[in-house]
């Protein structure tokens, strides 16, 4: 066994490899670039090496940096991660070169498979089924739309090289695939270093739907099931989860046995992913083959028992797998949640700073028999880099079965608390009450047509609205009384607390009388609603569980002006208690307008201006494209709302600007 790993990555993967090393007793190096050295990982290890500046270009993603860091160490083994160098077979083979173990599959498996038009070349050979599709190099924009014509609208323009939805474009016309062609490019060349693009037809109604195999270097190979991947934002997994819900036995076997034909076909080992596409019918298409550990493989991990870090180390090792295919059993249900440093309020646009509040939910087992789990490789005071992937951390859950798997998650989403960073966490928790999500009934559309406008929060239905409304009666009754209390012992005479209040609570105005019952407070509404309600909330805590009607719900608190703020299940209410009098007056206030920015182009969010493609005098029509801004390592083309004559243009390409900063001026 090795005696020493250095880690080549960052954030929560780096921090899961040295927890499964821990395990192993082996110990660990980190590797860490300017903006990481502060980072959890580098504080998790036995030992850390200085790589560099802060973008990857000059740091993580730079062989020779990680070979010295090797040298410096003695590290005996090397464990990519997934992102960063995991794919790169010229990484693997200067491993080799310098008798340093990769913890990962052989170089020409890496190469093989990581040429997406290569891969569907050797799947299509080795009887896998694959989607059709160009699998030649593409020079060009025109050459691109003539291939899209060829094969049919809708086509999927994808990066040869790379993954995690980096360089990919659905076009449905030949406009979109022209401009989509060249977001591809740039993309790809950005992240991976290499610009090759291939097209491919676009499965309508589709699904996302992955094996997870893994083998040894004695010849054994395996599946371990399947991973559904379906709900996806611009080809990015968001939520996933094991076994898919669509799946039946015999599909599942045969898209099990074609990964391990697959990955027999070019002697792989170690742990690998292969993903199809699925349609309606349960046909399934070979889309790319993951020559990595995947970001989603705790769902894995949760129903079958194997942890695939340890595993991955043992094969790298040369110790042949412990269990055969039919020890391979999966057990109950597992979600996986993906926190990123998103807002989904601003179209999921990147966010940056400082986490100010950082309090995931208790790990482990619950007392209802769930289980908790969260990878993440941040911490609170920590900072959120523009230089990285936005990714916070991994929340799981699992149970016997999805419904309670689904409902646990919601519960964990409820009591994750993150504050100084816009963030996914609403959306996240709103898609686990969504009907068509708790059903089943998914594709990778699924966003895009459940949140057609983008995400706007979810309003609180009428039940819900009684809920939080009694929450802050219940608040409020609470600093009511203590405020009299204060003043009433210096004083020497309590004010008394008035019993009868007005909530109002976005939509909703609810009147509404507070008494003492014997088993906390009672809530009646004007409406006949009557609900119980205790808590063990104080001033100052941001979150409290509170028992309403006989349900526990965890919701986050927080003042907001003259009101409280109560963020519950993707709901995000300012909540006023206030007299029937001051209620009455309250509604002749006039409301504040937002200030008008409809003739102005501003950043929406920090990063880096690529390109501006107008100049002042120019006339635009609604759609145009105006500027591309890069951030997180995504390219976001910036369009014209409507049609206009641009007044001035305030930013440069290559200038670096915050949220909101003003890019141009229309007439």
């Amino acid at each position: 066994m090795f005696k020493k790993i250095l880690i080549a990555n960052r954030g929560e993967i780096a921090c899961r490899v040295i927890k499964s090393a821990q395990k192993l007793g082996i110990a660990t190096v980190a590797v860490y670039s300017d903006a990481d050295r502060e980072a959890l990982h580098v504080k998790m290890a036995d030992e850390a090496v200085h790589i560099g500046p802060a973008p990857s270009s000059q740091s993580y993603i730079v062989i020779q940096k990680i070979i010295d860091a090797i040298r410096q160490t003695g590290a005996d083994a090397v464990h990519p991660g997934y992102g960063f160098l995991s794919e790169n077979s010229n990484f693997a083979e200067a491993l080799k070169a310098e008798g340093v173990a990769f913890i990962g599959p052989p170089p020409v498996a890496i190469e093989a498979m990581g040429d997406k038009i290569t891969s569907k070349k050797i799947a299509a050979s080795a009887g896998v089924s694959t989607v059709p599709g160009h699998m030649g190099l593409i020079e060009d924009a025109g050459e691109a739309v003539k291939i899209a014509n060829q094969i049919g609208y809708p086509v999927m323009i994808k990066a040869s090289a790379g993954g995690g939805g980096k360089g990919m474009r659905i076009a449905w016309n030949d406009a979109e695939a022209r401009e989509g062609f060249q977001s591809s490019k740039n993309e790809a060349k950005s992240s991976f270093g290499d610009d090759r693009i291939f097209i491919e037809k676009f499965v309508t109604q589709p699904r996302h739907i992955e094996i997870q195999v893994l083998g040894d270097q004695h010849g054994n190979l395996l599946y371990l099931g399947e991973r559904e991947c379906s709900i996806q934002r611009r080809n990015q997994k968001v939520i996933e989860e094991a076994p898919s819900p669509f799946l039946d036995a015999a599909t599942r076997k045969a898209m099990g046995e074609q990964a391990v034909a697959l990955g027999k076909a070019v002697g792989y080992f170690s742990a690998g992913t292969v993903e199809f596409i699925v349609d309606g019918d349960r046909n399934f298409y070979f889309l790319e083959m993951n020559t990595r550990l995947q970001v989603e493989h705790p769902v894995t991990e949760l129903i079958t028992g194997i942890d695939l870090v340890e595993e991955m180390i043992r094969v790298a090792a040369g110790e042949k797998l412990r269990f055969a295919q039919d020890d391979v059993k999966l057990n109950g249900w597992a979600i996986e949640s993906r926190l990123y440093a998103e807002d989904p309020y601003r179209n999921f646009l990147p966010s940056i700073g400082r986490l100010t509040r950082y309090r995931p939910p208790v790990e482990g087992k619950r007392e209802d028999g769930t289980v908790v789990r969260n990878d993440t490789g941040v911490f609170e005071g920590g900072e959120i880099s523009m230089y990285y992937d936005p990714m916070i951390a991994k929340l799981c859950t699992w149970a016997p079965d999805r419904l309670t798997a689904v409902e646990a998650m919601g519960r964990a989403l409820d009591d994750f608390e993150v504050e100084g960073i816009g963030h996914n966490l609403p959306f996240l928790s709103a898609v686990m009450d969504h009907q068509r999500f708790r059903d089943g009934r998914l594709t990778t559309a699924y966003i895009a047509e459940e949140f057609p406008e983008g995400f706007l929060g979810v309003t609180p239905a009428e039940a819900d609205a009684h809920k939080l409304a009694a929450v802050a009666a219940l608040i409020n009754q609470f600093t009511q009384r203590r405020g009299a209390q204060i003043s009433g012992s210096l004083a020497n005479h309590q004010r008394p607390v008035g019993a009868d209040w007005v909530v109002t609570l976005g939509d909703f105005t609810l009147p509404l009388r507070v008494r003492d019952g014997a088993d906390g407070t009672v809530v009646e509404f004007d409406d006949g609603t009557v609900l119980a309600v205790s808590s063990d909330w104080l001033p100052g805590h941001l979150h409290a569980n509170f028992a309403v009607g006989g349900t526990s719900i965890g919701v986050k608190v927080s003042r907001s002006g003259t009101g409280w703020r109560l963020r519950w299940r993707g709901m995000d209410v300012v909540a006023h208690v206030r007299s029937p009098r001051v209620a009455e007056l309250a509604r002749l206030m006039p409301v504040k307008l937002p200030p008008d920015t409809s003739k102005m182009l501003l950043c929406p969010m920090p990063g880096v201006v690529t390109s501006i493609l107008v100049k002042a005098g120019d006339e635009v029509e609604a759609g145009q494209s105006l500027a591309t801004v890069e951030a997180m390592k995504m390219e976001n083309v910036l369009r014209a709302e409507r049609k206009g004559t641009v007044k001035r243009v305030a930013a440069t390409a290559g200038e670096s600007l915050a949220v909101d900063e003003l890019i141009m001026e229309f007439e």
